[in-house]
């Protein structure tokens, strides 16, 4: 049995990574941490206890940080909607948190979890960094940090040079990606390559027709939207829902590089976007290609 925790601003795509994960005989998700980013992290928890509900699990939420380390929020219902969840009419108010702070809990797992734990970023990356710089004895006892958010290779989400995640919180993953911690990121560029959905493919998920296969979709209902009107197209790529599976399996990675990834911390359009650099420390592991059919077979079994 695998032991993971979960950092998730939870939108869209999060939502389908908490149930793939969730509803993986060979992992125990330990605790899901909420961090603000894609919506305030209230609403973040709210998303979060109604996709563990419907998991039909028990794993511990807890609230984490409502705004980035020195940064207003930036929040994205634009793109998730104004629950986040696609506004398909949830019901996503009057769930409680479990007990404690988003920062604690991941110190506090992983000294429980010494050598063994393994997290799974896919929001901004506060949360992590408070607890780093809170206890830096975290960084050699986490086995492993999965992160969703950068962009190695090519252009951004929000930005022409950024990914939203590490744009919302450049501070915060400066701090994570420079801490020593062994890390894989999963970022915007993977998942353009990679984690795409086109109608058809959409098509086939809900044909799988399970509650979370149907409502892994349903939720994309603003997320198509928006790509239709902006692109003409309701391909939508899920980025957190690939980081997730590459959690699950690396054999999804078929090629890879370590180098050394800073986070520019500018308040220009470049806010956010990842310098690579050959010399110093290398710190992070790219991914350069993977197996988009690995990909989609874990992303099915997960929810059926």
């Amino acid at each position: 049995m695998r032991h993971l925790l979960i950092d998730t601003d939870t939108g869209s795509d999060d939502a389908v990574a908490l149930a793939m994960a969730l509803n993986n005989a060979q992992i125990n998700v330990e605790a899901i941490t909420i961090v603000a980013g894609n919506v305030p992290a209230k609403q973040g928890l709210q998303n979060a206890l109604y996709t563990v509900e419907l998991c039909k699990k028990d794993t511990p939420v807890y609230l984490g940080e409502d705004k980035p380390l020195k940064r207003t929020l930036r929040t994205s219902e634009f793109f998730h909607g104004q629950d986040g969840l696609g506004d398909i009419g949830l019901h996503l108010k009057g769930r409680k948190a479990t007990k404690g702070n988003a920062v604690d809990v991941i110190i506090n797992k992983t000294h429980q979890f010494e050598n063994i734990l393994e997290i799974v970023a896919i929001g901004p990356l506060t949360n992590l960094a408070l607890a780093i710089k809170k206890d830096r004895k975290i960084i050699s006892k986490v086995k492993q940090c999965f992160i969703m958010g950068g962009t190695a290779l090519g252009p951004g989400n929000i930005t022409p040079f950024s990914e939203f995640n590490f744009w919302v919180d450049p501070e915060a993953a400066q701090i994570v990606l420079q801490s020593g911690m062994e890390i894989i990121m999963i970022d915007w560029d993977a998942t353009k390559k990679y984690a795409w959905f086109d109608p058809e493919t959409i098509q086939e998920i809900r044909n799988i027709d399970t509650s979370l296969s149907k409502f892994s979709m349903d939720i994309q209902k603003n997320p198509k939207k928006y790509n239709k009107n902006k692109y003409g197209s309701e391909r939508i790529e899920l980025a957190d829902p690939l980081a997730m599976a590459i959690a699950l399996e690396r054999k999804i990675i078929t090629k890879s590089k370590k180098c050394n990834v800073d986070v520019n911390l500018s308040h220009d359009d470049h806010r956010g976007e990842n310098i690579l650099q050959e010399k110093g420390k290398k710190n992070t592991t790219i991914i350069l290609e993977a197996s988009r059919k690995k990909f989609l077979d874990i992303f099915i079994s997960t929810l059926q």
